[in-house]
């Protein structure tokens, strides 16, 4: 709802405004840049998405970007029900993830990448909460939520191998 000049982020019409500005351009954010959008002093900062590294049609991949990014979500922060077009990894460097798998299924791993352990595997309607130093493997046909019910930022690192034109994520309505 406007007012005057300005919006109104703690009226509903201001928060679906914002939610929706946030995940486009969490969605657009593969291009390099820091994202971040803030709202009143009431909500939460938007998750800020940064690409660190990518690379186009890589051996063996032709027609995929093989992207290396950092997400970092601050307390009280949700992402909306969501996609990856390809493989992603998202490993949990600090903070508390909840996430939950609304269709397909995700594993939960933990340990080094050349030695994980399964966790276990999340089923559509399971929710857990992915701790630091565990990482999930996420495939197309996962769609899936998280959030973040902690007291300090959750920061993580994603690595995947997307379509070459992909956004990071795709909204799902």
């Amino acid at each position: 709802m406007r007012l005057g000049n300005r919006i109104n982020w703690s009226h509903r019409t201001g928060r679906r405004i914002r939610t929706g500005l946030a995940m486009t351009i969490v969605a657009l954010g593969g291009a390099g840049t820091a994202i971040a959008i803030s709202a009143a002093d009431t909500e939460p900062p938007a998750p800020k998405y940064n690409s660190l590294a990518r690379t186009v049609d890589p051996i063996g991949a032709n027609g995929r970007a093989l992207n290396l990014a950092r997400v970092v979500i601050p307390p009280g922060s949700r992402l909306p029900l969501h996609y990856h077009q390809g493989t992603q990894v998202g490993y949990i460097q600090s903070g508390v993830l909840t996430y939950h798998v609304q269709s397909g299924r995700a594993r939960l791993m933990r340990g080094a990448g050349d030695a994980p352990k399964l966790i276990r595997v999340i089923r559509a309607g399971q929710t857990v909460r992915v701790r630091p130093g565990q990482w999930l493997i996420e495939q197309p046909y996962d769609h899936h939520r998280a959030a973040n019910y902690g007291r300090k930022p959750v920061v993580v690192l994603l690595a995947n191998l997307l379509l070459k034109n992909a956004a990071p994520s795709k909204l799902i309505p």
